[in-house]
C-alpha cells in the first residue's frame, strides 16, 4: 500500500485524510537540539529457533534501536517482529515490563528482495522474535517469505562524544560501559527514563545525572531544551511538573515531587557554571523563583512532605517508594539547596532583595530540618540511613560541630553492610559525592568493586547490557534506566581526577582540578574531556618507583595539580626538577600532597614515592 514518494515535497497528498487539529500547553519551536541518527548498526550474534516457526534474532547489547529488515517472498505475506529485552522461559520475547504490545509488522510486495525500517516509532531491545518468515539457509517447505538480512540499528540524538574512560579495573570499564549504554540509549529528543514503555523525561535524573553524563557528551543544546519543556509544563501555581514534557498527567507524587521538580532550579545553575552561560539564569528566572514560591507555599513549618522520596532504594519491598528515609527529608534537603542557589542566582543577576529573602529563608529552613530529622544523642540524621546523613552532609545542612559524628555514621552504615549501598535513585547521587569531598573514595571502590551484591557489579553477572531500574536487576523493571548512573561521574572526577573548582568563580573549566584518587587495586586510569575551553587529559599510573601523570591543560586555563607526596624534590615536570619550571607555582601542601598551579600546556609529572 506505500505510495511512491510519499516522503518528497512534490507528492500530491490531496487524497489523503486531512490531520485532526488539537491543543497543547507550550510554544512551537524549531528543533533545537542534535537530530536522531542511527549512530551504530548490530548484526545478530545468534538465531534460533525457540519454537516451532519462531526465531530469536540475538544482538547482543541492550539498546534504543529500530530494526532492518531485507526479505524477499510473495505479496501480501506479512513478517512479524517483536522487540525485547530479556525472553521468557520458554524461549519468546518477553514485554511484561518494557512495554506490551509492541511488535513491527511488514507486509511484501513482491519484489525480489525488499528492505524496510520503520520511520516512526523505536523500542529498547536486545532480542527480536521473528514470525511469518525464516532466516536464509534454513529449510522451507512452507514457502514462507526468506529473511535475508535482519540487523538492529541504534538511535540516539547526535550530541557530540566529548570524554574517553579507562583504567586497569576491568569491572570498572565494564561497568563505565553499562551506564555509558543506558545514557545512550535514553538520549533522543528528550532525556528519557526508558527507551520503551515510557519514553518520558522524567525530571530527577536530568539533574542527578548531569555530571555523568556531560564528561561524556555535549548536551548543552539538550538542556536548553529541557528547560524550555519544563517553561511549558509549569502550571500557573508555579509547580514544575515530575515529567516535561508533560504527555500524561499524573496524580498526587507522581506529578509532585520536589525531587523531580527542582531541576527547574539546578539545571539552568548547572548550564551557568558548566558551560558559563549567565544568560541563562536572567532568562529563566521567574521559572526557578515561582517553583521555589510554590514549594514555600506547600512547606509545613519550613518542612515540605510530599513527594517520592529516595526513589527506589533497597528495602525490604519492592523498589519504588522511599523506603528507608523519610520522604519529608529529601524534599526539604533540596528544598533548602534551591533557596540557597535562588539567592546567589538572584544576586548575580541583580535582584538583591530577592538574594536576602531566599538566603534568609535557606536559614530558617536549616534550623527546621535540623530541629525535625536530627538526633542528636544518635549522631544522625532520621533512620540513619546513607541517604539521610549523606543529603545533608553534602548540602550543607549539618552544623559544623555535628559533621564529623554524621561523617562517621555514614561510613560506619557502609561498612556494616559489607560495602553495600542502600541509597536510592536520589540519594546514591549524594552519597557518591560526600565520599568522593572527603577524600574517601577507597569506599566508594569498596562499593562497586564486587559483583554479589545489588549493584552495578551485580547487573553485569545477571546478564544486564545497559543499566537497570533496579539495583539487584529485577525482571519486574525496566533493563535499560539511566537514573542509577551516577558513578560515571566519579569515574572522571574521583578516579581520574578532573574536576571543575569553585564553580560560581571559574566557569566552564577555567579553572580546575587535578586530583586524582588512587584507590583499591587500580594501577592506571586514563581521562580526556573535551571542556569548553579544549581537551584536558590526565593519564595516570602507579609505577616501581612512583607516579607518573600525563596532564594536557588547554590554552587560557589553569589547574591546581594534587601530587601524592610531600617532597617538593621528588616532582619532577617534563624531565625538569618542579622549581625550574615557569608555568608551576606552589600554592600549598594538603594532608599527604603538595599542591601546584599549573598553567596551560603537555606536562609529563612524574613523582618520585619515598
Amino acid at each position: 500500500m506505500e505510495e511512491t514518494g510519499w516522503n518528497h515535497a512534490a507528492f500530491d497528498d490531496r487524497h489523503w485524510t486531512h490531520p485532526v487539529e488539537t491543543t497543547f500547553p507550550g510554544e512551537l519551536l524549531s528543533q533545537s537540539a542534535p537530530p536522531l541518527k542511527v549512530r551504530q548498526v548490530f548484526s545478530p550474534i545468534s538465531v534460533k529457533e525457540t519454537q516451532p516457526g519462531i526465531y530469536i534474532y540475538d544482538f547482543g547489547q541492550n539498546a534504543s534501536a529500530i530494526v532492518s529488515l531485507k526479505v524477499r517472498g510473495e505479496k501480501g505475506c506479512t513478517v512479524t517482529m517483536r522487540s525485547a529485552e530479556y525472553l521468557t522461559d520458554d524461549g519468546l520475547a518477553n514485554q511484561d515490563n518494557s512495554g506490551k504490545n509492541y511488535y513491527y509488522s511488514y507486509t511484501l510486495s513482491g519484489k525480489d528482495s525488499e528492505c524496510w525500517n520503520p520511520s516512526f516509532s523505536y523500542y529498547g531491545f536486545r532480542y527480536v522474535q521473528g514470525e511469518g518468515a525464516v532466516p536464509e539457509g534454513i529449510d522451507n517447505p512452507l514457502s514462507l517469505p526468506v529473511v535475508e538480512g535482519l540487523e538492529m540499528w541504534h538511535i540516539r540524538n547526535n550530541s557530540e562524544t566529548v570524554g574517553a574512560f579507562t583504567c586497569s579495573n576491568t569491572l570498572f570499564n565494564d561497568i563505565y560501559r553499562l551506564i555509558d549504554w543506558s545514557v545512550k540509549s535514553n538520549m533522543t529528543s528528550v532525556l528519557t527514563d526508558c527507551p520503551h514503555r515510557e519514553k518520558l523525561g522524567w525530571l530527577e535524573q536530568v539533574h542527578l545525572m548531569s555530571k555523568s553524563i556531560v564528561y561524556n557528551y555535549d548536551i548543552r543544546q539538550m538542556l536548553y531544551k529541557t528547560i524550555r519543556d519544563m517553561k511549558d509544563a509549569q502550571q500557573p501555581n508555579g509547580l514544575i511538573t515530575n515529567t516535561a514534557p508533560e504527555y500524561d498527567i499524573f496524580s498526587d507524587d507522581f506529578r509532585d515531587s520536589p525531587e523531580w521538580g527542582s531541576a527547574g532550579v539546578l539545571v539552568p545553575w548547572f548550564l551557568y557554571t558548566w558551560y558559563g552561560d549567565q544568560s541563562v539564569l536572567s532568562e529563566n528566572y521567574d521559572l526557578m523563583k515561582k517553583y521555589v514560591d510554590y514549594l514555600t507555599s506547600r512547606s509545613t513549618g519550613h518542612i515540605v512532605y510530599h513527594g517520592l522520596g529516595d526513589w527506589c532504594d533497597l528495602g525490604p519491598e519492592h523498589p519504588g517508594y522511599s523506603q528507608l528515609t523519610s520522604r519529608g527529608l529529601t524534599s526539604t534537603a533540596i528544598y533548602y539547596h534551591d533557596l540557597c542557589l535562588l539567592s546567589r542566582i538572584a544576586m548575580i543577576v541583580g535582584y538583591e532583595e530577592d538574594a536576602a529573602h531566599y538566603k534568609s529563608m535557606a536559614e530558617e529552613v536549616k534550623t527546621a530540618f535540623n530541629e525535625k530529622f536530627f538526633d542528636k544523642k544518635k549522631g544522625y540524621y532520621d533512620t540513619g540511613s546513607q541517604t539521610a546523613n549523606a543529603m545533608p552532609l553534602f548540602l550543607g545542612l549539618t552544623p559544623a560541630e555535628h559533621y564529623e559524628s554524621v561523617f562517621n555514621q555514614l561510613i560506619k552504615d557502609i561498612r556494616s553492610r559489607d560495602n553495600s549501598t542502600t541509597a536510592g535513585d536520589v540519594g546514591f547521587n549524594y552519597l557518591l559525592r560526600i565520599l568522593e569531598k572527603e577524600g574517601a573514595s577507597d569506599v566508594i571502590f569498596d562499593m562497586n568493586n564486587q559483583t554479589n551484591k545489588p549493584g552495578y557489579g551485580y547487573q553485569l553477572q545477571q546478564g544486564a547490557t545497559s543499566l537497570t531500574e533496579s539495583w539487584n536487576a529485577l525482571k519486574t523493571a525496566s533493563h535499560n534506566h539511566f537514573m542509577l548512573g551516577q558513578l560515571m561521574e566519579w569515574f572522571y572526577s574521583g578516579l581520574g581526577g578532573i574536576k571543575p573548582m569553585n564553580e560560581e568563580d571559574y566557569q566552564a573549566f577555567k579553572r580546575f582540578i587535578i586530583h586524582p584518587q588512587m584507590v583499591g587495586d587500580i594501577t592506571y586510569a586514563q581521562v580526556d574531556f573535551n571542556s569548553p575551553y579544549g581537551i584536558i587529559s590526565n593519564h595516570w599510573e602507579k609505577t616501581s618507583s612512583g607516579y607518573r601523570y600525563q596532564v594536557r591543560i588547554p590554552v587560557n586555563t589553569s589547574a591546581y595539580v594534587y601530587f601524592p607526596t610531600t617532597t617538593p624534590g621528588g616532582i619532577t615536570a617534563n624531565g625538569l626538577p618542579v622549581g625550574e619550571v615557569e608555568n608551576m607555582v606552589f600554592v600549598r601542601k594538603e594532608k599527604d600532597a603538595l599542591i601546584y598551579k599549573v598553567n596551560s600546556g603537555h606536562y609529563d609529572f612524574y613523582v618520585e614515592s619515598r
